[in-house]
């Protein structure tokens, strides 16, 4: 099985390119495991709600977080990440993801009118 994987509004473009270079290779890896792989280990994707799941990423002591969603099946659209400091994924990161889920959806209906 192989997933697209597509991003939406540049977000995730942007807080790539704050990363180092070995940070991005984490990201791709963990990337690769999404596209490719039937059944992703808990360790590195949880489901957040509505339809909203998490990247993790671990490198070097630093957690990263990536938000996303399936879209039509086994497409999977990125919108941003951040770098994670507390124990939970803060709410405000959460409610920012399905602001821009909801934009996705808007922005894709208005495609298809």
């Amino acid at each position: 099985m192989e997933r697209k994987i597509r991003t939406y509004g540049g977000y995730f473009e942007k807080f790539k390119k704050t990363l180092t270079k070995p940070e991005q290779d984490k990201i791709d890896y963990c990337l690769l495991l999404l596209k490719t792989q039937d059944r992703v280990p808990s360790k590195f994707m949880s489901i957040i709600r509505d339809g909203l799941y998490e990247l993790r990423i671990e490198y070097n002591g630093n957690i990263y977080r990536v938000f996303f969603i399936f879209d039509e099946g086994n497409i999977i659209v990125l919108f941003h990440g951040f770098q994670k400091k507390t124990q939970k994924t803060p709410l405000n990161e959460i409610e920012k993801a399905l602001k821009i889920k909801e934009e996705y959806y808007a922005d894709k209906q208005s495609q298809n009118c």
